[in-house]
């Protein structure tokens, strides 16, 4: 099994994707200790080599959108990749070449350390960016999951529907400052009350805060499908007859069960000798 990255986020190449890749970037430069100016930089970089994905990987139509990220002491290596129509179908000649087309290649090469191009098996483009973040802690090594994929495959995810949004992580650090971010995001995006968006943030706390006990292997993987005034929220993989466990002992800062509390609905299913737990959040006040 190949290794995975400490975050893998998974979505379409829709424009306010990028937002969410954003927010994670946030939350690892808060858990490893990355200064603001160098953030800056690395998100700057990594916002292009995105908005490449949005404008110019899928002619005519949509499709995944993959950002790695993996940190190392005094390093961070962002992947971005899609399976569109790769760099010699937009690029005939040197990758500089479609600059002008909106790839902001100049930005991405000023900003990285290094930058290297490549197509993906079966076709599409892989832009890795490494960066010298001197001072950032590094973090646990990581090993694929059970049943994960070793070098992307969101293109399976777009049946979940129109909006969606993937993100497999370790160590649980990592979780505790990408996933209420994410969350909260995803819940605006729903069209979500300002007060359930904060219910959103604090299911998200108290799942993260007490997953850590529950998945089997090293990474822990949310899906999250979001249509109007409704989330559902598929949290694996999760150890066989763990997943009711995590919800009834989600207690938070003596809030008791949270998962059980703020979510509108629980279920778990069963596959390849894992569970999975599925948590559907509504907005009541706006469908009331």
């Amino acid at each position: 099994m190949a290794r995975l990255p400490n975050v893998r986020l998974e979505l379409g190449n829709r424009p306010e994707n990028v937002l969410l890749v954003r927010e994670t970037l946030t939350g690892v430069a808060e858990s490893v200790g990355l200064d603001g100016g160098d953030l800056s930089d690395v998100r700057t970089a990594v916002t292009e080599a995105c908005n490449n994905v949005v404008l110019h990987a899928y002619p005519g139509g949509g499709g995944p959108l993959e950002v790695d990220v993996d940190v190392s002491p005094g390093s961070l290596t962002v992947v971005v990749r899609d399976h569109g129509v790769g760099i010699g179908a937009r690029a005939p000649g040197r990758p500089d070449d479609v600059a002008e087309g909106g790839i902001g290649l100049p930005v991405i090469e000023a900003l990285s350390h290094t930058v290297e191009f490549a197509e993906t098996p079966g076709g599409g483009t892989e832009v890795r960016m490494a960066f010298a973040t001197p001072g950032v802690r590094g973090l646990e090594s990581t090993a694929a999951i059970p049943g994960g994929t070793g070098e992307g495959g969101g293109a399976g995810l777009e049946a979940l529907g129109p909006s969606f949004a993937s993100v497999t992580i370790a160590p649980v650090l990592l979780a505790r400052a990408v996933v209420p971010r994410l969350l909260c995001v995803l819940a605006a995006r729903a069209h979500f009350s300002t007060d359930r968006i904060s219910d959103s943030q604090l299911l998200a706390d108290a799942l993260v805060a007490h997953a850590s006990g529950a998945i089997a292997g090293s990474h822990m993987r949310l899906i999250v499908n979001v249509e109007p005034r409704d989330l559902e929220l598929q949290v694996g993989p999760l150890i066989t007859g763990r997943a009711e466990g995590l919800v009834l002992d989600s207690g938070l800062e003596g809030l008791g069960s949270v998962l059980e509390k703020l979510a509108d609905g629980h279920g778990v299913s069963s596959a390849d000798s894992h569970d999975t737990l599925t948590l559907t959040l509504r907005d009541r006040a706006q469908t009331a």
